[in-house]
């Protein structure tokens, strides 16, 4: 918990840091220098990896309290056991989580001897965690966590009630009135039919029978986060042809042209007034719950955009759980968003995605394969996952165009 708020003190710290650069540059009227647009760009950069820092260490908080949650008490050492090599690891692996957690060597840890776990043995990660260590950084997902979700277990589809007509305004009338027909109400369907994906690893029966990493267990994880990538995807750029409906896809099925925004924007950059004006094309019931979808460099772009009152639309969260936002509504940073400021374009998104729906079906599964690569002496695994995704409501959505 400290370690979280020292990098987010730190991160503020540098923030500040681009904005007095970016500030002293207006004051003066004129433009960053090269050298001050390279410093810039280098200290929103170093701000970007903190923040990934804390995003990390907070989600294995959250593991581990899980793990707490699930085990109510520590492990505990046996003086009437002797100690094995699964035992020591047993413990290490508990000391280790336990300091994870609270930050503290447990008390139960400091009777044993200085050589061992109390020394701080159990503060140098045990192997298996070391795996979770050398893992590429993964381009964090999150329209799941956001979108509303169904999955279908008694049919193929879901079909998308669509309100395409309405009717008028309620008539005054008096009591022996005649009241008229009104026919506006239409009401259609669009249809939410899950789509396979599959891939599948060759993996050496070598490499899943030595080392300290299990070569299994990490293909399954690669694959559910490399699953999770390409739907993110789609959600957001797909053109719904037997994959999700993504919400840069302009369309009359989702979101249509009149939901784009480019009033207030330049043909090559985001204009401070045009975030006020996709602000404001969301009615207030959409604003409560929606949040901002941009690519870094966008972020990058609208941390220097300031109000009438000179003060930045763009801030970070500085407490734990608080998220950086942008005219006080949260934002998120993808990079599958589109990142090219050329006329025409769209660069980002405003929504309630509690609006967006997304379709299961029979969840993701991994079938391993022995005999099919055995003259290869490999095991196959492939990974299967079904899903559809669209907008279901325009009105809860509205996009960033450039001019």
């Amino acid at each position: 918990m400290k370690r979280i708020l020292e990098w987010k003190q730190e991160r503020a710290k540098l923030i500040k840091e681009a904005r007095d650069l970016v500030d002293m540059a207006e004051q003066e009227k004129r433009d960053l220098s090269a050298e001050e647009e390279a410093r810039y760009q280098k200290i929103f950069d170093d701000s970007a990896k903190l923040k990934s820092k804390i995003e990390r260490e907070e989600a294995l908080l959250d593991e581990e309290r899980n793990m707490a949650r699930v085990n109510n008490e520590p492990v505990k050492p046996n003086v009437n056991e002797k100690d094995s090599e699964a035992r020591k690891k047993e413990l290490h692996n508990a000391a280790f989580r336990s300091f994870l957690l609270t930050g503290r060597i447990p008390e139960e840890y400091r009777a044993l001897q200085a050589d061992s776990d109390p020394a701080g043995g159990f503060l140098v990660a045990p192997e298996e965690f070391v795996r979770e260590l050398i893992k590429e950084i993964d381009d964090k997902v999150f329209i799941r966590a956001l979108a509303r979700k169904f999955t279908l277990t008694t049919s193929d589809s879901l079909g998308v009630p669509a309100l395409e007509g309405d009717v008028d305004d309620a008539d005054w009338t008096t009591e022996i009135q005649e009241v008229t027909d009104d026919t506006g109400l239409l009401l259609g369907k669009r249809a939410l039919q899950p789509q396979m994906l599959s891939k599948m690893v060759p993996v050496s029966i070598k490499l899943l029978r030595v080392g300290a990493i299990s070569a299994e267990q990490l293909v399954r994880e690669r694959l559910g986060v490399k699953f999770g990538i390409t739907m993110e995807k789609a959600y957001l750029l797909g053109d719904g042809n037997n994959k999700p409906l993504g919400v840069f896809q302009a369309s009359d099925d989702g979101i249509p042209v009149a939901r784009d925004v480019s009033t207030g924007n330049t043909q090559t950059a985001i204009g401070a007034d045009n975030l006020r004006h996709v602000k404001y094309a969301l009615k207030e019931g959409y604003r409560r719950g929606a949040n901002w979808i941009f690519h870094r460099d966008a972020i990058s772009m609208i941390s220097r955009l300031k109000d009438g009152d000179g003060q930045y639309l763009w801030r970070p969260g500085i407490t734990e759980g608080d998220p950086d936002k942008i005219l006080n509504i949260p934002v998120h940073e993808s990079e599958f968003v589109p990142n090219t400021f050329t006329s025409g374009s769209y660069v980002g998104i405003l929504g309630n995605f509690q609006y967006y729906w997304i379709a299961d079906m029979f969840g993701m599964e991994i079938q391993r394969l022995v005999e099919l690569l055995a003259k290869t002496h490999q095991v196959g695994f492939i990974g299967r996952a079904w899903s559809d995704g669209m907008p279901v409501l325009a009105n809860a959505f509205a996009r960033v165009k450039l001019a």
